[in-house]
């Protein structure tokens, strides 16, 4: 993406969200992110299938082209142009008349009582009974056509009662353009469907956090991880940041979605709809299960092997064992406590693990350093097997729903896999049995606001450079754009399972990094607390000059005493 088309997608975004929250002040964020994204996804589905049918109405009366139907053939092309297969063979969800996005925008005002002329290859008549009841019929419609959307889409328009603010916020999202340069409607709506979830997620606060994550930090995750090809997991996958990264990685680095199988799982039966809208936007092909469904106790995928698997689950969430045995499987090395499900989820992605696959994980610190509940046997026990890769702690204020200061772990069943990384041309990985990576990225980050830390690109680059360099063989001539790994006093360490065994198998990147070297400037000792004390001293006298000049006054205003 070039820059100009950046700089029209944020212009875009500000002003949707801007003109969007005037037009429903009276719903809270929670109940509003469903009103608009499912708006927007209408619209998604709409575009699409308008930019199918423009390309099928042009071969269709192209001589040159394998679907031509002849110079007098108008009715003929109308009918094919409602045939589902022409859609369906493109990855194309099949809309409905009653469904397009011109018939709402056109009949979002018209009265109560009215009957629509609805055309979908043959007319039929729709008794319009208010914007939100056509909006509900709309969805059910998609969904009835789309077996891939059953029991996705959320149709609850009617029952919210705001017919009257609808017409308004159809109005707007129509503004978002059809395509823009070598952007086209998949680009721009998954665009700012990705930022409405982001800029939802902080208006809910503490809630919100639990089905978004932030951008940075799946950035991150996905830039240090590179799953290129594979299978993709996530076992609590709220609106599916992970998915849509990892299909921006591919895309970016000269791959085909395609290139990538995506798999999850999410409890929440709002947020399993938003992730399923996310990934049909993007043309994604995904299974997210049968429905939503507990991960410990309703596993969806219990065959699944993944190359790749990355989750951001509840930071200590409690009472998570309902349902769950003691002797699980998944818990290969060592029972996690029932108040504390941080190492459930460590262990259940480790089962879910193929033999060469690689994982990342968000928990809390204290995940790298509690010894209470068989916590600290449980890691010991993951170190002693050599699946801990690296380790980076994060700095704080980076979550929209908690403060507690949280880590990234990345673990791999395999430290000796000699695949190329990145690009054909850089080198292969190195065998890194028995050491693990501890970076420090708590200074990293600027303040977005006056709550909100955020990564800038060249914090990303740092931090995933850095592990790439460590991953890679150094060959003995020197390659162009080569990494070459070191470790930088405060920031970095490559260790050795000795080391953290002198530790007591704590894993917090500050035991190691050791401290930064403080620049100096040249100037002794002696020398300098001389010119400083002498400094002092004048200040000293200067602050004794302004206090008795403050006090003269004082007692001239008759203040004095």
């Amino acid at each position: 993406m070039n820059l100009e088309e950046q700089q029209f997608l944020n212009e875009l975004d500000r002003r949707l969200w801007t003109m969007a929250n005037k037009l429903l002040p009276m719903l809270d964020a929670a109940v509003y992110k469903h009103v608009v994204l499912g708006l927007i996804f209408l619209k998604y589905v709409s575009d699409a299938f308008k930019e199918r049918r423009a390309e099928l109405e042009l071969a269709f009366r192209d001589p040159n082209h394998d679907y031509y139907l002849g110079d007098d053939s108008a009715e003929l092309i109308e009918q094919e142009l409602e045939a589902r297969d022409y859609y369906t063979e493109k990855n194309v969800f099949w809309v409905p008349a009653l469904a397009r996005w011109d018939f709402l925008q056109a009949n979002a005002k018209v009265a109560v009582g009215t009957v629509l002329q609805v055309k979908n290859g043959k007319t039929t008549d729709y008794k319009f009974n208010g914007i939100g009841r056509l909006l509900d019929d709309a969805l059910e419609a998609v969904e009835k056509e789309n077996p891939k959307l059953k029991g996705v889409l959320e149709k609850d328009y009617a029952r919210k009662q705001i017919d009257a603010a609808l017409p308004g916020l159809i109005d707007l999202i129509a503004e978002i353009p059809f395509k823009h340069g070598t952007l086209k409607a998949k680009d721009i709506l998954g665009h700012v469907y990705e930022y409405f979830l982001g800029e939802f997620a902080m208006a809910e606060g503490k809630k919100g956090g639990q089905y978004y994550t932030p951008k940075s930090i799946v950035t991150l995750i996905v830039e240090m991880l590179e799953p290129y090809q594979g299978r993709v997991y996530d076992p609590c996958c709220g609106s599916g940041g992970f998915f849509v990264q990892s299909e921006k990685f591919v895309e970016e680095h000269g791959g085909r979605i395609g290139q990538i199988a995506v798999y999850g799982q999410e409890s929440n039966p709002t947020t399993w709809r938003l992730a399923s809208m996310n990934m049909a936007i993007r043309g994604m092909d995904f299974d997210f299960g049968k429905e939503p469904a507990n991960t410990f106790s309703r596993d969806q995928h219990p065959d699944l092997r993944a190359d790749f698997i990355m989750a951001n689950p509840p930071f200590n969430m409690k009472e998570w064992k309902t349902g769950v045995k003691d002797d699980d499987p998944r818990w290969h090395y060592g029972s996690p406590p029932a108040s504390n499900a941080n190492f459930a989820w460590m262990q259940h992605m480790i089962h879910h693990l193929a033999p060469h696959g690689s994982m990342a994980l968000l928990l809390a610190n204290g995940s790298m350093s509690s010894n209470t509940n068989n916590e600290g046997d449980i890691r010991k026990a993951l170190i002693e097997a050599d699946l801990v890769e690296c380790m980076v702690a994060l700095p704080g204020q980076l979550f929209t729903n908690t403060q507690i200061p949280a880590c990234i772990w990345f673990l791999t069943k395999n430290k000796q896999d000699g695949r190329h990384s990145r690009e054909s041309g850089n080198p292969e990985f190195r065998n890194r049995k028995g050491e693990t990576l501890f970076i420090d990225a708590r200074n990293l980050g600027y303040m977005k606001d006056r709550v909100l830390r955020d990564f800038a690109p060249e914090d990303i680059r740092k931090i995933a450079d850095t592990f790439h360099a460590w991953k890679q063989s150094v060959r003995p001539e020197p390659v162009e754009g080569q990494l070459i790994y070191q470790d930088i006093p405060g920031f970095c360490k490559s260790a050795k399972l000795e080391d953290i065994q002198k530790h007591d198998y704590v894993l917090t990147p500050g035991r190691y990094v050791e401290a930064s070297e403080q620049q100096t400037d040249g100037e002794p000792f002696e020398d300098k607390m001389a010119r400083l004390t002498a400094l002092l001293n004048e200040q000293f006298a200067e602050s004794a000059r302004l206090e008795k000049a403050i006090r003269e006054n004082l007692e001239e205003l008759g203040y004095g005493g």
